[in-house]
């Protein structure tokens, strides 16, 4: 009767592995060593070392991700940068409506004309911000 109650009861837990890990190998590495080890580890973004290890010794590729600061940082400025100049564009309509509402037809015609000599200087510093901007991509960010 004893034997029948053992097989009724389940087993809780973990289900083992198909084809579990056992096999251990063990290196010492010097200062030095280690130090290139460490780097290259942290290189790789990988989480376990125990990951890393086997993708070097099997040759799989390890992908590594660089993050530069500085693009990033560029990268929000001309965007701040972009969406000032639509809010350019947006108030340089609403102008255009209010001087042609508000103003005879010859005073509004000389307002626009300093409102357009004003417009041909951001045109100038856009096409500034479109060489820098293809002259960082050129430098710094070349695909590898």
């Amino acid at each position: 009767m004893e034997e029948k109650n053992r097989k009724q009861i389940k087993k809780t837990g973990r289900k083992p592995k198909i084809d579990p890990a056992v096999h251990r190998y063990s290196i010492n590495l010097n200062a030095q060593d280690n130090a290139k080890f460490l780097a290259l580890f942290d290189q790789s973004e990988m989480k376990v070392i125990a990951h890393f290890i086997t993708a070097c010794i099997f040759q799989k590729p390890v992908k590594t991700v660089k993050i530069n600061m500085d693009s990033i940082e560029y990268h929000e400025k001309l965007t701040r940068f972009f969406s000032q100049f639509r809010a350019i564009g947006t108030n340089y309509n609403q102008i255009v409506k209010i001087l042609y509402r508000n103003f005879s037809e010859k005073k509004a015609g000389t307002y626009l004309f300093r409102l357009e000599k004003e417009t041909i200087e951001l045109v100038q510093v856009t096409k500034e911000v479109i060489r820098l901007t293809q002259e960082f991509e050129e430098k710094y960010l070349k695909k590898e």
